[in-house]
Order: C-alpha cells, then sequence, then structure tokens
C-alpha cells in the first residue's frame, strides 16, 4: 500500500491519537475524564454538524464561507421565536428554515451568475452576519428555557447520550447513505471530479449545486440549534471564523478542496480533533492569540495535506 493510500485511509485516526497523546502529556490523565469528553462531545456536536453539509458542498468542488453567520443567525431566529410564544419545535424548524434560505440564495447566486463559490459566500457571510446582528439589535436575545436547551446536557443515567449527540449520529449515517448509495450523491461526486463531463452524462449540474448548498445551510441551521442549546441565548456574534474549523474538518478528514473526495467517517473525525484541540488549548491556559496560530497551522497543514495527497494520487 502506498503511503497516500495510508494516508488517505488511517491519516485522520492517526491524527485523533496523536492530538489525544499531546494532551495526555500537556494537561494529563483529567483531560480525559467523563466531564470533560462531555464537553469536547458538545463542541464536536456543533462542528460537525455543520461540517456533514460541507462535506457534501467540497465533494462537489465546492466551497461555503457562511456557515459561521448562518450558524449565528438561526440562534437569533429561534431566540427570537420563543420570545413569541412558538413551540420549541417551530422555533428550531424556523432556525433551519432561515438557514436552508441562505443556502438557496447560495446556490442560485453561484448558478445564475457563473460567479465562483468562494466570492459569493464571502458576500453571504458578510450580510447574514449583519442581518443577524439588526435582527438582534446588536445584543444577546434572552429567550425562555425550554427543552431545547437540553439537547446537549448529559442525560440521566441510564439514559444513554444527549439528544443533540444521537441527533447527530443519525445525520452522520444519513449523508454517509446519501453520498454511497443514491443518485444525489453519485451526482455530487461526478461534479466534483469533472463538472463539463457530469453535464455531458445528463447530470443537472445546476439543479443539484442548489441543492446541495441548501441542503448545507439547513445542515449549518441545525448546528445553530446545537450553539443555541449550549449558549440558551441567541448570538449575533457567536461562531465567528467557526467556518474554518468546519472546512478543516473536512479537508483533515480526507476530503479535497478540488472536489470529487470525501467521507462522513472522516469528517467526524476531522470535527472532533478541531474541537479537541480547541478546547485542550483553553485548558492548557494558551492565550487567545496563540490559540489562534495553532488552529491556523493546522489548517494550513489540512490544507497542505491535501496538496500532497493530491499529488500522490494515481492519474
Amino acid at each position: 500500500m502506498k503511503a497516500a493510500d495510508l494516508v488517505r485511509r488511517a491519516g485522520p485516526f492517526l491524527g485523533l491519537l496523536l492530538v489525544c497523546a499531546v494532551f495526555a502529556v500537556l494537561i494529563g490523565p483529567q483531560f480525559f475524564r467523563p466531564g470533560n469528553l462531555e464537553l469536547v462531545a458538545r463542541q464536536t456536536a456543533i462542528v460537525c454538524t455543520a461540517a456533514l453539509g460541507m462535506t457534501m458542498v467540497i465533494v462537489a468542488a465546492g466551497i461555503d464561507l457562511s456557515v459561521g453567520s448562518i450558524i449565528a443567525l438561526s440562534t437569533v431566529v429561534i431566540a427570537l421565536l420563543l420570545k413569541r410564544d412558538l413551540s420549541p419545535a417551530a422555533a428550531a424548524l424556523g432556525g433551519v428554515g432561515a438557514a436552508a434560505l441562505c443556502g438557496l440564495a447560495n446556490g442560485v447566486l453561484i448558478t445564475r451568475l457563473r460567479v465562483v463559490p468562494f466570492i459569493v459566500t464571502l458576500g453571504m457571510m458578510l450580510l447574514v452576519r449583519g442581518a443577524a446582528k439588526g435582527l438582534a439589535d446588536e445584543r444577546r436575545i434572552e429567550a425562555p428555557v425550554t427543552w431545547l436547551n437540553d439537547l446537549l446536557r448529559t442525560a440521566d443515567r441510564g439514559r444513554g447520550l444527549p439528544l443533540g449527540i444521537r441527533i447527530l449520529l443519525v445525520l452522520a449515517l444519513v449523508v454517509a447513505a446519501v453520498l454511497r448509495y443514491t443518485v444525489f450523491g453519485r451526482h455530487l461526486f461526478a461534479i466534483g471530479s469533472n463538472e463539463r463531463t457530469a453535464r455531458l452524462c445528463g447530470v443537472r449540474v445546476d439543479r443539484t449545486k442548489v441543492a446541495v448548498y441548501t441542503i448545507s445551510a439547513a445542515l449549518a441551521g441545525l448546528a445553530g440549534v446545537m450553539q443555541f442549546a449550549k449558549l440558551s441565548v441567541g448570538d449575533p456574534t457567536v461562531a465567528v471564523g467557526l467556518e474554518l474549523d468546519v472546512i478543516a474538518a473536512v479537508i483533515i478528514g480526507g476530503g479535497s478542496l478540488t472536489g470529487g473526495v470525501g467521507t462522513v467517517p472522516g469528517t467526524v473525525i476531522g470535527a472532533t480533533i478541531m474541537s479537541m484541540v480547541a478546547i485542550g488549548c483553553s485548558q492548557y491556559g494558551l492565550a487567545n492569540w496563540v490559540q489562534q496560530i495553532v488552529t491556523g497551522t493546522i489548517i494550513v497543514l489540512a490544507v497542505a495535506l491535501d496538496r500532497w495527497r493530491q499529488r500522490s494520487a494515481p492519474a
């Protein structure tokens, strides 16, 4: 087996083991106590839920820089709807729906204007963040306590994982099945591998792109529901820069920025690595600017790894 194949298949898991070993040395056994692992799982649930949608986008050779802003907008919409006495389920659906509309706008602009996804989603990142701040009057929105606040909390003894983690596991299985066993999934890989060839083969490229950006944004909206559960408020300033963690999770997990490659198991591991690094650095007492350097270094290394995998892949 070539080195590139080994890295592609086992690299994410080996990376997770390396991160665990580093923090085992720096922090000690207390880093792996149940309470701390729960904290890692809560952050991973937010990053990974958004990263599942990003996996589909990157498989189709796209990118979405508006994910963090969409998560913030979702928390604001949920808080506003709860304050208007809507049911928690309706408020959550409202947050996901608002997010899906942002994704639909991304997809339509990309396909109709023929503008590269980077530029469209960069503009949408600023637009959605501004909309979230405007809706919230640039402040946090307190909301009534509901069962949404318990999504990521430890379940009572004997009741298993928190509901939010169970939702994430189900979503991961669904997205993996979609990518592997459905026509839609095969079309995403075809578009990412060679869009022109996909068109010649009868794939409705524009419709598929609009659909995948809408689905990805809806999953980011669901990540916003989990972010709301963690904070218990609608916060228009939350998740700034989280899109970089989400993209890095996909690339660390074996995805490629050039498209045509990506796996759900790898993305889950990549999201776990990013969350573990963020929490581990904070608990070790590193200053915020050092944490940003560490995160930036990981992102650069992830992109470099992606390029190395491409050069090492058979022609």
